[in-house]
C-alpha cells in the first residue's frame, strides 16, 4: 500500500465562513466514534454560534487546501474550568477531514496552534483521547505532549463505558513571560 500523499495545507484563524465545514468534520468525527463521546451531529448554525462565542484566548485554526479552499481540518482551545485561576488552561479538539488523513494536517495544525496558544496567553493545553485512537496519541506525543493518565470509564458511548488518555503539554513561553492583562 502506497502512503498518501502529503496535503500542502494553509492554516489560519477561522472564520464564520468556515462554520459548515468545521460542521461537516466534527460530524464524521461523532459519527466514527472513535474521537468524541458526542453523539448529536451539529449544524453549521451551532457552529457559527460556536465560533462567535471564541474569545482572543481561545484560538481556533482551520487548514485549508489550497488548490480546493477546502477546509481539510480544524484545531481548537477551549475553557478548561470556569474557575479564574484555570484562565490560562486549555482543553483543545483536533478534527481532520476523511479525506485528508494520514497526509500531515494534524501536524500542520498543531504546529501553528501551539505557537498561537502562547500568544493568546495559555500556559497549559490538555485533551482526552480514547486509548486506541492511536494517530491523536502519536500526533500529540510528536508535538511535545505528556501521557499523565488515563480516566477509566470516563463515560459510555453507545452504551459502552470508555477510558480515555489524559495529555498535557505545558507551554514555556508564557510560563517564563505570564501575560499582565487577561
Amino acid at each position: 500500500m502506497t502512503e498518501k500523499a502529503r496535503a500542502a495545507v494553509i492554516v489560519r484563524p477561522a472564520e464564520l465562513r468556515d462554520a459548515a465545514a468545521i460542521a461537516e468534520i466534527y460530524n464524521q468525527g461523532i459519527r466514527g466514534r472513535m474521537a468524541t463521546f458526542e453523539t448529536e451531529e451539529r449544524t453549521a448554525e451551532e457552529r457559527a454560534r460556536w465560533l462567535a462565542g471564541h474569545d482572543k484566548h481561545h484560538p481556533v485554526l482551520v487548514a485549508v487546501d489550497p488548490e480546493t479552499d477546502q477546509v481539510a481540518g480544524w484545531i481548537s482551545a477551549d475553557y478548561y474550568r470556569s474557575r479564574w485561576c484555570y484562565r490560562g488552561v486549555a482543553e483543545f479538539s483536533v478534527y481532520v477531514h476523511e479525506d485528508y488523513r494520514g497526509r500531515g494536517v494534524g501536524a500542520a495544525l498543531m504546529k501553528a496552534f501551539i505557537p498561537a496558544c502562547e500568544q493568546a496567553g495559555l500556559w497549559k493545553l490538555l485533551s482526552r483521547i480514547f486509548p486506541e485512537n492511536t494517530a491523536s496519541r502519536a500526533l500529540c506525543a510528536r508535538f511535545g505532549f505528556r501521557e499523565v493518565g488515563i480516566y477509566e470509564k470516563h463515560a459510555q458511548l453507545d452504551g459502552v463505558w470508555r477510558d480515555v488518555v489524559i495529555v498535557e503539554r505545558l507551554l514555556p513561553g508564557t510560563i517564563a513571560n505570564p501575560p499582565a492583562e487577561w
